[in-house]
């Protein structure tokens, strides 16, 4: 059989996320050569603890060489015990809201991985811990509890990132999720968000989790977002894949909806389809009809510039006007995924641009970016 990177992997994908992690996806027999490529496939989208869960249930012939086998076995022990310091610090930070009376809930990241057939498969980023209160009023309580924050570190509308403590990065959310570019979708978003976060259920873990229903939502619109501003990798694809697997008829007829009204329709078409050719999602488990052609463009996308987009060559110039050009160029071109998105952030960036234009003329500069990097 002649291989294609992208086949193997999806067959690999499609056993890993198997319960019972079936070898019958995976018939095929690859070199040497072929599986370091997929291996490196796989560092790239963040996704090797992931796939290593189906490459050891395979047949020990159709296993990679045993040298690659050990460097895949040790790299998934890591990303295992990274997950066992996210749950525990979740459960510490849980604990330490409930003690000063707040609600708190984990939007993603141990959320999600508590989902997957193997709980320490996913790779974990950093903690994304939602506080009740608004922005002030946990702004304040951070500072009383005696967390050193930073002017910087007070920059996002929806979040504050605390200190690294030891190996777990923490960002405590006093917003359910960071907003739409288009002012009219983003309210009904936050709303919808405010309302549904008040539900939250405990878990054995020791920590909150929202509803299925706020997972559906948020995350559609956090993956829309990142995939427009800079990229998303096959780490997303599969926790939405997931939340799909565990989401009842009655969570995708709600999300279904309320697509249009929160802005996410055109981009939930195209995710729906490369649920369906990567994974073999059953329509009755959509939120929405596929979208082939947008679902292609966004595929492609995914495996240039993998995860977050970290890999994608034009980003990585150093000058500030090809990076200016590059950002903009990468923004307009996915136009046709939310059109009303894609304008609303392009009339952002100029509205901002110009209130900031006594700052270039005072430093000089005409980009702010070189400034923001010399402090």
């Amino acid at each position: 059989m002649k291989f294609s990177q992208d086949e193997a992997l999806f067959d690999l994908l499609r056993m890993a996320v198997d319960d019972d992690c079936s070898p019958r996806f995976f018939t095929r027999k690859l070199n040497d050569e072929e599986w370091r490529s997929l291996r490196s496939m796989c560092h790239k989208q963040q996704i090797s603890a992931v796939v290593y869960r189906a490459v050891s249930h395979l047949p020990a012939e159709q296993q990679p060489p045993s040298k690659l086998m050990f460097q895949w076995a040790v790299e998934a022990e890591i990303v295992k015990g990274h997950n066992g310091l996210l749950n525990a610090e979740a459960s510490r930070l849980t604990q330490l809201f409930e003690a000063q009376g707040r609600k708190t809930a984990v939007l993603k990241g141990p959320a999600n991985a508590r989902l997957y057939p193997d709980p320490n498969m996913r790779q974990a980023g950093d903690i994304d811990l939602w506080v009740e209160g608004g922005r002030d009023s946990v702004i304040a309580l951070l500072k009383q509890m005696g967390y050193q924050l930073f002017e910087k570190d007070l920059l996002s509308a929806h979040h504050v990132q605390l200190r690294p403590e030891g190996d777990v990065s923490v960002e405590i959310h006093y917003k359910p999720s960071s907003k739409n570019w288009s002012p009219f979708s983003s309210a009904r978003l936050m709303r919808y968000l405010e309302e549904k976060i008040q539900n939250v259920e405990r878990l054995p873990e020791g920590f909150n989790i929202p509803s299925m229903t706020f997972a559906l939502a948020m995350q559609l619109s956090h993956i829309q977002h990142h995939f427009l501003m800079d990229g998303i990798g096959l780490k997303q694809i599969i926790d939405y894949f997931i939340l799909l697997k565990h989401a009842t008829e009655e969570n995708r007829r709600e999300i279904n909806a309320k697509l249009s009204s929160l802005g996410l329709l055109r981009f939930a078409g195209a995710l729906m389809w490369i649920l369906e050719r990567i994974f073999g999602l059953d329509a009755s488990k959509m939120i929405c009809s596929p979208n082939q052609k947008l679902g292609k463009k966004m595929l492609d996308e995914i495996f240039v510039g993998g995860n977050f987009g970290m890999y994608c060559k034009s980003s990585k110039s150093k000058h500030w006007a090809v990076l200016w050009l590059w950002r903009r160029y990468h923004i307009i071109r996915k136009f046709w995924f939310s059109p009303v998105e894609i304008l609303g952030c392009e009339l952002n960036y100029w509205f901002g641009f110009i209130k900031s234009i006594w700052i270039r003329i005072k430093f000089r500069r005409l980009s702010l970016w070189y400034l923001k990097n010399t402090k």
